[in-house]
C-alpha cells in the first residue's frame, strides 16, 4: 500500500482558507483523510491546496501517492512528475514514482526512478534491494545487490520498506527444555518508523519454572554519523520474577565499505548480581546474501562464559522483507560454582523464514536446538510471529 509520508511543506506561512483553517491544518487534515482510508476526501482536499499554492511538490506528491493507491496510474504519474518537476532533488517524490512505475508494470521507468533515488540517498540499502527486486521481476533472473554499506541489516526490525511509517507484531516462542514443563514467552510490540530512525514499545511476558513473569520496554534505532546507527534498549520488570529489575542495551553498528560492517555491544542486566554481555560482530552484503560472525562475553561476579555465533541470511526475493536464515553457534562457561568441574560447552543452531504474503501483512516461524554440557541435555523450541505495517 502506497503511505503518505512526506514532511509537511517547508512553507511555513500561513494563508486562510475559506473555511477559516491554516494552509498547513488544511494540508494536515488532507494527509489524515489520505491515510486513513477515505481518498476522495484527500483528494479534493488536495485539489483546493494546489489552487492556493499551484506546483507546492508536497501537495503535488500527496495527491499523486492517493491516485496510485487508486492505481489511477496516469493521474498520478501526471502530479508526481510535476512534483519532480518542481522539487527535482526530493527524495520522497522518487520513491513514489518508482513505486507508481513499478506496480503499473513499466520496470524500465521504475528502475530509472530507483536510480536517481539511490544517487540522491547513496547509503540507503532499501532504494538498492527495491531496485534489485524490479530488476528481478523484469528478468525473472536472481536479482542481486551490489556490495555496498548495509545499515540496519543486522535486525529486520530495525528498518522497514518505503511508504510505511507503523509496524506492529505479535511473537511467540515455546522451549522444551527435558524433564521440566515447556518454557514459553510472549511480546507485543509497535514501532514507529521516522525521520533518523524509530521507536518501539514492547511487553512482554513470561513462563517459566511453573512461574509467569512480566516487564516492559523501550528500543529505539537512531542514526549516527555517515554510515553508523545504534539500538538503545531498556526494560523494566517491576516484579523482577523472571525478569531482571532493569536491563539495558547499547548496540553501535558501523559500515566500513564494500559491504562490510562492525558491530559493538554491551548489554547489562540487573538480576541479584550484574550481569555484562559484550559483544563484537563483524558482517557483509554479498549480493542478496547476509554472513555475520558474532563474539560474545557474559561476564558476573564468580563466572564468565563466551559462545560464537555464525548467522547466514538470505533475501530469496531480492528485497528487504522475506529472508530465510540459518545459524549455528557454540559457548563455553566456566563457573566455579558449578558441579561439572566448573567448565560446560554447548552447541546448537536455527532456522527462520520470514515472508510477506501482502504489501502489509507478514509472518515468521522458527526452530532451533541446543545441546549442552557433557551430560548431553537438550532443548528444542520454535518460535512464531505475525506482523501488520502501515
Amino acid at each position: 500500500m502506497f503511505v503518505d509520508f512526506q514532511q509537511p511543506p517547508a512553507s511555513t506561512t500561513v494563508q486562510q482558507a475559506d473555511a477559516g483553517i491554516s494552509f498547513d491544518a488544511a494540508y494536515a487534515r488532507a494527509r489524515e483523510h489520505a491515510n486513513g482510508g477515505q481518498p476522495e476526501l484527500a483528494l479534493a482536499e488536495y485539489g483546493a491546496l494546489l489552487a492556493r499554492s499551484p506546483g507546492n511538490a508536497d501537495v503535488l506528491l500527496g495527491r499523486g501517492v492517493v491516485f496510485s493507491r487508486l492505481e489511477r496510474w496516469p493521474e498520478a504519474e501526471a502530479d508526481l512528475t510535476a512534483a519532480a518537476r518542481a522539487a527535482p532533488d526530493y527524495p520522497d517524490v522518487w520513491a513514489a514514482l518508482a513505486d507508481l512505475y513499478r506496480w503499473s508494470g513499466r520496470p524500465e521507468q521504475a528502475l530509472a526512478a530507483y536510480d536517481r533515488l539511490i544517487a540522491l540517498q547513496p547509503d540507503e540499502p532499501a532504494h538498492r534491494a527495491a531496485r534489485a527486486a524490479v530488476q528481478g521481476e523484469k528478468t525473472d533472473d536472481a536479482p542481486l545487490i551490489e556490495p555496498t554499506p548495509a545499515p540496519r541489516a543486522a535486525s529486520p526490525d530495525a528498518t522497514i520498506a518505503a511508504g510505511y511509517s507503523w509496524l506492529a507484531s505479535l511473537s511467540s516462542n515455546w522451549l522444551d527444555v527435558g524433564d521440566t514443563p515447556r518454557w514459553n514467552e510472549q511480546t507485543l510490540a509497535v514501532r514507529h518508523y521516522m525521520r533518523g530512525g524509530s521507536l518501539a514499545f514492547e511487553t512482554l511476558r513470561a513462563h517459566r519454572f511453573e512461574r509467569t513473569g512480566h516487564a516492559w520496554a523501550l528500543d529505539a534505532y537512531v542514526d549516527l554519523w555517515r554510515g553508523a546507527y545504534a539500538n538503545l534498549r531498556y526494560q523494566k520488570a517491576p516484579g523482577a520474577r523472571l525478569f531482571p529489575a532493569n536491563a539495558g542495551r547499547v548496540d553501535l553498528y558501523q559500515a566500513l565499505g564494500r559491504g562490510w560492517e562492525l558491530s559493538l555491544s554491551d548489554d547489562v542486566l540487573g538480576f541479584d548480581g550484574r550481569v555484562n554481555i559484550y559483544g563484537v560482530g563483524l558482517a557483509r552484503y554479498v549480493g542478496n546474501f547476509y554472513v555475520q560472525l558474532r563474539h560474545q562475553n557474559i561476564v558476573s561476579e564468580g563466572s564468565h562464559a563466551s559462545g560464537d555465533r555464525l548467522l547466514g541470511r538470505w533475501y530469496y526475493r531480492g528485497d528487504a522483507d522475506s529472508y530465510a536464515e540459518l545459524r549455528i553457534n557454540r559457548g563455553r562457561s566456566d563457573d566455579a560454582l558449578s558441579l561439572s568441574g566448573g567448565r560446560t560447552r554447548s552447541g546448537g543452531g536455527g532456522i527462520e523464514v520470514q515472508h510477506y504474503f501482502t504489501r502489509d501483512w507478514g509472518a515468521r516461524l522458527g526452530a532451533s536446538f541446543t545441546r549442552e554440557g557433557s551430560a548431553g541435555a537438550r532443548e528444542r523450541g520454535v518460535s512464531l510471529a505475525l506482523y501488520r505495517r502501515w
